[in-house]
């Protein structure tokens, strides 16, 4: 089987370019780029030294044992601070509502905006009630992955707090320091890559599976897993050329930013105009994954036949 990247992308462009621009219609990017705001609404992955430097110096500098009685000191002030702890508390439940409230929203809004880019559309009530099923399941799925990367990531960061404290309370020598250290850099980098590689393949195949059998996340990671794993290095090389095309759009957009005298910059941080403004990239995008994922065979094509769709010219 002959998978290309390359082909896949430039479907993708042009499927872009026929939608948005041929002809321009300034209601249709706004309404296609609401459904893509809503998609990618919580989206969006030494020491030194020399011969008269001292462990006790450094030690001085610092105190690891205040820092490791950090915690205790805390919770102790809370306790005697009602009225903070009650603020720190209500404003932690209020970030947790909206969260939840966003990844809802999102995982509806996958759906919406995968609509609109498979049959060339710019519709909002109907993909919100034909696909309100698999919105909530993957809302679902991505609110349980996301509870057991929080944990997961909490667990790191006391164990890499309880190494930091050890060896640099104790007098450990530079070179286990050093070591210790890159072993928790690398710790974290992995813990990352392995995150951003689920949630890039939730977002850009399981979504797809879902929206043509119709069926739960779960189901739809049972019929994508047997794929990944007999076709492992070509959907790695496609996380890694997201992340090449992903430098690329950044340093456009800068480029962009600064040509417009930092009007761009202005654009770009007001949330549902960003959409719009982005939105040749983020449907380029949506539409590339589904090409790509179309490679592997009849049961991944997602795109509506020739017959019931437009086809399109591949320039």
């Amino acid at each position: 089987m002959n998978i290309s990247y390359s082909e896949p992308l430039s479907h993708g462009w042009n499927r872009m370019k026929k939608a948005l621009f041929q002809p321009f219609d300034l209601g249709k990017w706004f309404t296609i780029g609401f459904t893509a705001f809503l998609a990618t609404l919580v989206d969006g992955h030494g020491p030194g030294g020399g011969g008269n430097f001292s462990d006790r110096k450094y030690h001085n500098r610092f105190d690891w044992d205040e820092f490791a009685r950090f915690p205790d000191t805390a919770w102790q002030w809370l306790m005697e601070h009602t009225l903070w702890f009650s603020l720190i508390a209500i404003g932690i439940f209020f970030i947790f509502a909206i969260i939840i409230i966003f990844t809802w929203l999102s995982s509806r809004g996958k759906f919406m905006f995968l609509h609109n880019v498979l049959h060339d559309k710019a519709e909002v009530s109907k993909p919100w009630k034909d696909y309100s099923r698999q919105g909530d399941s993957l809302f679902i799925w991505r609110l349980i992955f996301g509870f057991i990367c929080f944990i997961i990531i909490m667990l790191s960061l006391i164990f890499s707090a309880g190494v930091l404290i050890k060896i640099f309370a104790n007098y450990t020598p530079i070179p286990t320091r050093v070591f210790s250290i890159m072993g928790i850099i690398f710790q974290f980098l992995i813990l990352i890559i392995i995150i951003s590689y689920i949630s890039l393949f939730l977002n850009d195949f399981v979504v797809p599976i879902m929206y043509k059998y119709k069926i739960s996340t779960t189901r739809a990671w049972g019929k994508f897993l047997p794929l990944f794993t007999s076709h492992l290095g070509h959907f790695i090389l496609y996380g890694l050329f997201i992340f090449v095309l992903s430098i690329v759009v950044v340093i456009c957009v800068i480029m962009f930013g600064l040509f417009t005298c930092c009007l761009g910059f202005v654009l770009l941080i007001i949330p549902y105009i960003s959409a719009v403004v982005l939105l040749p990239v983020t449907y380029t995008f949506r539409a590339f994954s589904v090409e790509f994922l179309e490679q592997f065979g009849e049961d991944f094509h997602i795109f509506p036949k020739p017959e019931k769709a437009d086809e399109v010219v591949i320039t």
